[in-house]
């Protein structure tokens, strides 16, 4: 009968460090490829002062965020598909298409946001943005904040 070499506690040792040499070297090379490295044609989303708008009407109350996950998944009542990055937001009543202005009145942060979909139907709540929305208005952790929702109408040239 052959005998298997000896494996003590010094041969254990060597497999658990090589191991773990191992899984450090992954970590490094396959974590950087996680990484976003944003879009090279990024342009601004909003000109907070584009002259071709106007305000048409002002409400205050809470604002919500939704996403793919908590829509229970992509697509909006206006049949458009939802996006978590996109600048949409789902109000109860104003027109599909209806550009506002969202104004979060903790830090004073804004987005012109498009009304693409139908909500929020919790009580107290006005309007619910994406969540890449509620990222750049500064609210995805709190959840809900106190938001200025500004109604914006197209400003009329003479001759059209």
């Amino acid at each position: 009968m052959p005998l298997a070499p000896p494996r003590g506690p010094t041969t254990m040792n060597m497999t658990r460090n090589f191991k773990s040499v191992a899984l450090a070297i992954a970590s490094v090379i396959l974590i950087p490829s996680c990484a976003s490295t944003g879009n090279a044609n990024t342009k601004p989303r909003n000109n907070l002062t584009d002259p071709q708008y106007a305000v048409e009407s002002v409400q205050h109350g809470k604002a919500s965020w939704y996403s793919i996950r908590t829509n229970f998944g992509t697509k909006t009542a206006s049949g458009k598909r939802l996006s978590n990055d996109a600048a949409t937001a789902a109000h109860k009543t104003l027109p599909m298409g209806t550009k506002v202005r969202v104004i979060n009145e903790a830090n004073g942060k804004s987005e012109v946001l498009t009304i693409t979909d139908r909500g929020p139907y919790t009580k107290g709540r006005i309007i619910d943005v994406t969540i890449g929305a509620a990222e750049r208005l500064g609210f995805v952790n709190r959840g809900v904040v106190p938001v200025k929702v500004e109604v914006l109408g197209k400003i009329k040239v003479d001759g059209e």
